[in-house]
């Protein structure tokens, strides 16, 4: 089958199948002449970096409620996109979105560049996004290349060389199939392939819509690609994490650092997190270890915090700074520092020192 007749084919199947998400333009829409609102398909696509569908649709409900124009997410506090990020993991993305916003604005007058080069000199937009902007909002024929079309790929010409060495090969063969016409549709079509039919374990060939040319169910080796080579085992870091309420229902907290891992976000106070505990209490205390251990895994190792808690006058001075209770929010802090609270939080609320068996609590992220 020649690729012209593949990309008709998916859309064909795509018409009749597409997953309706909460940022994208139906194809029957599309074809009427209503087209996708550029703001909410970066969005999407910064938000769907790394991170399932299914986790950020009530993210995206709550940014776009909340700032419904790249204008008014420019226009917000950084404290309050740090807030609602909270949960999704990532962090630099949400620095990034608001420093791509203000340079949309500044910049560009409002208006997102409607080509995959002027998308891509944007902060925090690189070539999988800018392609992806460029194909989904102004129908550029950008070829957009995700797991799932590096998937699909993989079984439609039967390459077995693993990932990420494979990566050129696929996207070459992915850009032969990147149509001229409705490539947006195209794009959101091949990666909703690999998402329902074309999947990681188990795909359903039967109802595939690429089911005869796929080399890969004539040979058999479907479920087997795309190979990847092996990850290396990842280190395990440790540290402390210091929760301090003050007499009057204050929380102490510390806004990390803009660089690094969780930049800009809020936190407890606490150690390094390296090879083993440092202790570096932002205040003189009576300490209490809670004798539970937080655990988090980030993308390139394992984090176990040691909790300790203290409750304090209201004339101690801490690093840090004292957050009112009516001010504070558990949902505005990260992941990580959320399961610190969680585990804490009770302690504290009680005055009680270490009444717990040691244990540890290692809940999956949203």
């Amino acid at each position: 089958m020649r690729d012209d007749d593949l990309s008709v084919t998916l859309l064909d199947w795509y018409d009749a199948n597409a997953r309706v998400m909460p940022w994208r333009v139906a194809p029957s829409d599309r074809k009427a002449g209503q087209w996708p609102d550029p703001y909410r398909i970066w969005l999407s696509e910064v938000m769907l970096q790394q991170t399932t569908v299914a986790a950020v649709r009530d993210y995206f409900h709550s940014f776009t409620a909340r700032w419904p124009t790249v204008q008014e997410l420019a226009d917000a506090a950084d404290a309050d996109v740090m807030g609602e990020w909270a949960g999704l993991g990532y962090y630099a993305r949400a620095r990034n979105l608001l420093k791509c916003a203000r340079a949309v604005v500044a910049d560009h007058g409002g208006v997102f560049p409607d080509t995959r080069d002027a998308l891509i000199t944007l902060p925090g937009i690189g070539p999988y996004t800018a392609a992806a902007i460029a194909a989904i909002a102004f129908d550029e024929q950008a070829t957009v290349v995700d797991g799932n079309v590096e998937r699909v790929m993989a079984r439609l010409h039967d390459i077995h060389t693993p990932l990420p060495a494979a990566k050129g090969e696929l996207t070459t063969l992915a850009t032969a199939l990147t149509p001229a016409e409705r490539t947006g549709d195209y794009a959101q079509a091949v990666m909703d392939l690999g998402a329902t039919v074309c999947t990681p374990k188990s795909p359903t060939c039967g109802i595939c819509p690429w089911r005869d040319p796929c080399a890969a169910r004539v040979a058999g080796t479907a479920a087997d690609l795309p190979k990847k080579t092996p990850k290396k085992k990842i280190p395990t870091r440790y540290g402390v994490a210091y929760v301090v309420r003050r007499n009057d229902g204050a929380w102490l907290l510390e806004t990390r650092p803009d660089k690094g891992l969780l930049g800009g976000m809020l936190g407890w106070p606490g150690s390094d997190w390296n090879e083993a505990p440092q202790p570096a209490p932002p205040l003189d205390a009576d300490w209490h270890d809670l004798g539970v251990e937080a655990r988090h895994t980030f993308t390139h190792f394992h984090l176990r915090l040691q909790i300790m808690t203290a409750s304090v006058s209201d004339s101690t001075q801490a690093r840090g700074h004292f957050m009112p209770a009516t001010d504070f929010r558990p949902s505005d802090l990260p992941t990580v520092m959320r399961k610190v609270f969680d585990l804490a939080h009770a302690t504290i609320e009680c005055g009680a020192g270490p009444r717990y068996s040691k244990r540890s609590i290692d809940r999956s992220p949203r």
